[in-house]
């Protein structure tokens, strides 16, 4: 194509000078309801200062001792196994996979995959997997994805423990709000089992997006809760509107929003440019794919992503195994096409929402999607624990295995930082 017709893409300045008066008006009900939810909370000084009070770590532990001393005893333990380095470093993890050859490979650390486990629903998991990689000798994630119910979690103290728990092994932790839809605003939604109705970009309808920007104001602050998913255009405007006026979000877009095309990225991620801050950050940290998407749609994307200087701020988050049910046909495995991307597309993460598919296969209860959407005491009542923690066990072997294979092909990975790097 020549450069007359390509240049006809250009953008003029009176199309951003539009943007802007409609963002400045100050009778523009869309921007002003934005603002009556954030006063609520404060200046973004305030919002922020007292996120960083709820999330300072001794503060947490004390929380967390009157609210469920038997957590602060695990949280005790998990900072004493760290302190007395049992945890296998990330040079000894290579000498094990790869022996004395080891010593003849280079790992670039610029193109070092983020190992990822979804869901880890409840805060026991975290010692549990503690537990295995010690006596195992094996990776604790870099990464945990938590879709667990959030009233439900801060009523049994497991929000606190797991905050807490997050910034003791040096790993980034995702929470996703109440506000997704499955609360009854989505006239699609019967329940999980129509779950469907999120494809068509339904989450938050209506009000409900204020709703998400007010829940999360309340988990920040409160709690120290930075990160979140994110699952709506809408959403993630306010998200980019929310950063960009000083509060510190984080956010991850879902795979139900359904990315899975380098055109559907163009336009998230100029969104994010437009609202990044004067220092090129933005809150969108995570971007999670289509499972459909393939490696050179990634390759694609990565081009722009490294041209709007967002490289080493947005994260490709990629599924890699999926739960056995209610998401994906079977078998999906996409841990060797990752192999074949990750020394060139910089900023992965591997994310592990099931079990490789010889480990699923032989288990009376394969992982399925919609345990994220039960209540706790009703999964206890019905005998399903054990099998529920099992399938998060076989995740964080897939997890392990991921890490192994792309140590054997001489690439880097990040796991918990305070553990293993």
């Amino acid at each position: 194509m020549d450069d007359e017709i390509r240049h006809r893409l250009w953008i003029t300045p009176d199309r951003l000078e539009a943007i802007n008066a409609v963002l400045l008006d100050p009778d523009m009900r869309v921007i002003d309801d934005f603002f009556d939810v954030v006063a609520r909370y404060g200046t973004p000084e305030e919002i922020n200062q007292k996120a960083a009070l709820a999330m300072h770590l001794p503060a947490l532990l004390e929380r967390v001792g009157e609210k469920r001393p038997d957590y602060l005893a695990d949280l005790e333990w998990l900072e004493k196994e760290r302190n007395l380095g049992v945890f296998i470093s990330e040079a000894d993890y290579r000498r094990k996979v790869l022996g004395d050859r080891v010593d003849e490979v280079t790992f670039n650390d610029d193109f070092a995959v983020t190992l990822e486990i979804s869901a880890c629903q409840y805060f026991p998991w975290v010692i549990e997997v503690a537990r295995r990689a010690i006596e195992q000798q094996s990776l604790m994630p870099g990464r945990f994805i938590r879709v667990r119910k959030m009233k439900e979690q801060e009523s049994d103290g497991d929000l606190l423990a797991f905050a807490a728990a997050m910034q003791i092994i040096g790993a980034s932790y995702v929470e996703t709000l109440d506000t997704k839809g499955t609360d009854g605003s989505n006239v699609h939604l019967g329940g999980p089992e129509t779950i469907t109705g999120y494809f068509g970009g339904v989450g938050q309808p209506n009000e409900y997006a204020l709703k998400w920007l007010d829940e999360y104001l309340y988990y920040y602050t409160n709690y120290g809760v930075r990160q979140v998913l994110n699952l709506n255009p809408g959403t993630v405007l306010l998200g980019y509107m929310l950063h960009r006026i000083g509060v510190d979000i984080e956010f991850k877009i879902s795979v139900f929003m359904g990315n899975d095309n380098a055109y559907a990225a163009f336009w998230t991620l100029i969104g994010a440019k437009l609202f990044a801050r004067e220092d090129g950050t933005s809150p969108l940290i995570g971007f999670n794919w289509s499972n459909s998407v393939n490696n050179e749609t990634m390759e694609i994307t990565a081009q722009f992503r490294k041209d709007l200087s967002f490289e080493k701020v947005v994260r490709f988050e990629h599924h890699i195994t999926e739960t056995w049910k209610s998401i994906v046909r079977q078998p999906y495995n996409r841990r060797d096409e990752l192999i074949e991307l990750a020394d060139h597309v910089a900023n992965i993460s591997a994310k592990h929402e099931g079990g490789d598919q010889e480990v699923e296969e032989s288990r009376e209860y394969p992982s399925d999607i919609l345990d994220y959407f039960r209540d706790k005491d009703e999964i206890i009542e019905s005998g399903d624990w054990d099998a529920f923690t099992l399938n998060f066990l076989d995740k964080f072997d897939a997890t392990n295995k991921t890490a192994w294979a792309l140590t054997e092909n001489g690439l880097s990975f990040i796991a918990a930082q305070h553990l293993h790097h």
